[in-house]
């Protein structure tokens, strides 16, 4: 397996060298030179399979000869044992043939957890294997950043730096990252928003001279194939549950840098039958505004009650694009260079190609409080805004009542409680047992301005080996 880069003028690489590389040199992202596709009857043969066993199924074509498969299978069941469900990804319904997949069970309560905890395993084989030190430097907007965390804190090999934006992620969200206090994990407050964060890792990836040549980075965002590829197997799962792949499914996918939905997407191409992908946004609406009408522009960055998803530019729908000009990375590499001057569109039969696949919605702060309210009134269940909003988007946007949907629930209420008070409920989610005391825990951050240099050199004054 080769993957090559959206803008067409980096390298192909492996997989070991796509997990350490990140961003490309180009500039672009990395996607699989080709995808592996699945027959129904192979699908079919995975039912009952438990989720770490699907995982190998559905991952190891990406892999490849670059890990052993003992070696892969094995990673795969430490990962996925450490979920506080079974099912990993257990279905809730709602209606009668609407439902929630909870992807809140890992160990940080997001759906990070599916791709971040597989990640620091495959970082620290692959750096043992290599005798290798990286520096790992992440954005997030509330979820990731707690979750890579988690997943590479006991790498031997990493020191890990991880942006978000001052006071513009949740307290829960904040203290999940910051009472962490391993010598080698850094969290770095930013006086922005998320974008200026994620363009601080992308101009950091396009020149490392601030490392003194000593290192490389690695990415833990969604820009590394590795994020993609773990997400894959949940669309998976949740066909196999429903009746799949012997019926089509429908997904809402609550989204703001679009991997999630991007992995959908995957799924269908490799052999999945997947009728509709609702791309859920909340005021930060450039996909939606995209799909819906073919304009692609950036507008100013709000603050929502659903913070993970204030992002205004989603990276991942870079790859998307690649795929909707033939993958032609210059025709990607000049559409981009275009939207940073303005708005930009793509041709139109190009645009109604997406269309067939992908709706759109976009769910401001009181539509989300209603739908908590609503569905916690009529269920007892308890939404986090993030799901709410993808729950409002598929019951606005669904084509065929008679094809299961699937809103992807990527959060534990527990992370937004100022969202649930917000919807009126006097219900009050707890966190669990082992987050109990994690408002009483020592916090530790760094608070910097919006400014690369100030960022770049806190960095190389503190990795282990500066």
């Amino acid at each position: 397996m080769r993957y090559i880069s959206t803008r067409g003028e980096a390298p192909a690489l492996g997989f070991e060298d796509v997990l350490l590389t990140g961003l490309a040199g180009d500039g672009g992202l990395y996607v699989p030179e080709s995808l592996p596709h699945f027959s129904l009857e192979e699908i079919r043969s995975w039912r009952g399979l438990s989720y770490s066993e699907l995982a190998f199924n559905v991952m190891h074509p990406f892999v490849d000869d670059a890990i052993p498969a003992d070696d892969f299978r094995a990673m795969l069941d430490e990962t996925y044992q450490k979920f506080s469900h079974t099912a990993v990804a257990p279905l809730v319904q709602l209606d009668c043939n609407e439902w929630v997949m909870e992807l809140f069970r890992g160990p940080t309560l997001a759906f990070k957890d599916f791709a971040l905890q597989l990640l620091g395993r495959l970082l620290d084989y692959v750096l043992e294997k290599r005798k290798q030190h990286v520096v790992i430097m992440g954005a997030t907007s509330g979820d990731t950043g707690s979750a890579a965390i988690e997943g590479c804190r006991h790498c031997e090999h990493v020191d890990i730096f991880i942006l978000h934006p001052h006071e513009r992620v949740s307290e829960v969200q904040r203290r999940q990252m910051t009472t962490v206090l391993g010598d080698n994990i850094h969290n770095i407050a930013v006086r922005g928003n998320f974008d200026d964060c994620q363009r601080m890792v992308k101009e950091s990836f396009g020149d490392q001279s601030f490392l003194g040549g000593k290192t490389q980075l690695a990415a833990v965002n969604s820009i590394n194939w590795a994020r993609i590829m773990a997400q894959i197997v949940y669309y998976f799962q949740a066909s196999l549950a429903l009746g799949g792949p012997d019926r089509s499914l429908a997904f809402s996918v609550p989204t703001g840098n679009f991997g999630d939905i991007f992995a959908g997407y995957l799924a269908k191409k490799m052999g999945l039958p997947i009728s509709q992908l609702v791309i859920a946004t909340n005021r930060n609406d450039i996909l939606h505004r995209f799909m819906s009408g073919n304009k692609y522009e950036q507008h100013q960055l709000e603050h929502t009650l659903s913070p993970s998803m204030d992002i205004m530019v989603s990276s991942n729908f870079e790859r998307l694009l690649f795929d909707l000009h033939g993958r032609d990375g210059a025709a990607v590499r000049d559409l981009l260079e275009r939207a940073q001057q303005g708005p930009v569109s793509i041709e139109d039969y190009r645009w109604r190609n997406a269309r067939k696949l992908f709706d759109s919605d976009a769910v401001d702060d009181r539509n989300t409080c209603d739908t908590i309210r609503q569905v916690y009134e009529q269920n007892e269940y308890l939404l986090d805004p993030h799901t709410a909003i993808g729950v409002r988007a598929a019951r606005n946007c669904r084509r065929d009542a008679s094809v299961p949907m699937v809103t992807l629930g990527t959060a534990h209420p527990a992370k937004f409680p100022d969202a649930i008070a917000e919807a009126g409920l006097s219900v009050k989610p707890q966190l669990p047992a082992h987050m109990a005391d994690l408002f009483e825990r020592e916090e530790r951050c760094t608070v910097l301005d919006n400014d690369l240099a100030a960022v770049q050199s806190f960095m190389a004054d503190h990795w282990k080996h500066a």
